[in-house]
């Protein structure tokens, strides 16, 4: 795994422990021996590419939840992904309790313009593939 997607991956990590320990009825589901932070992150790229093909930038909302559905649901059928890169944009926030709005970001053009980072953490997937 790249890089890239550890981080992607500790983000998510991150996230999941933070909310299980707010909230008991998804630290239930997040404690579930069948499920794994790879396999979620797996979970996560697959449905990203049913959205948008080989090119997706999500909310951190939408990562998020997908992650969360991911632990909910007993009956979620994962396929290994590969070939994949996920980025997490990890600018530092001034409040980890409490994230600022998530803006989507644009994938780089192949004409050499620079992106535009968010200072919230955001999600790029499948970034130059």
């Amino acid at each position: 795994m790249g890089k890239e997607n550890q981080s992607f991956n500790e983000a998510i990590k991150t996230y999941l422990d933070r909310r299980s320990k707010e909230d008991s009825l998804f630290a239930i589901s997040y404690a579930k021996a069948n499920k794994n932070i790879s396999e979620c992150y797996d979970y996560i790229i697959g449905e990203a590419r049913k959205r948008g093909g080989n090119a997706v930038a999500m909310t951190d909302d939408e990562v998020f939840g997908l992650a969360v559905h991911y632990y909910d649901e007993d009956n979620i059928k994962v396929k290994k992904q590969s070939g994949c890169k996920a980025i997490a944009s990890n600018k530092q926030q001034k409040q980890a309790s409490k994230p600022e709005p998530s803006k989507p970001i644009v994938a780089p053009s192949k004409r050499g313009k620079k992106k535009e980072e968010s200072s919230a953490m955001q999600f790029l997937l499948f970034d130059e593939l």
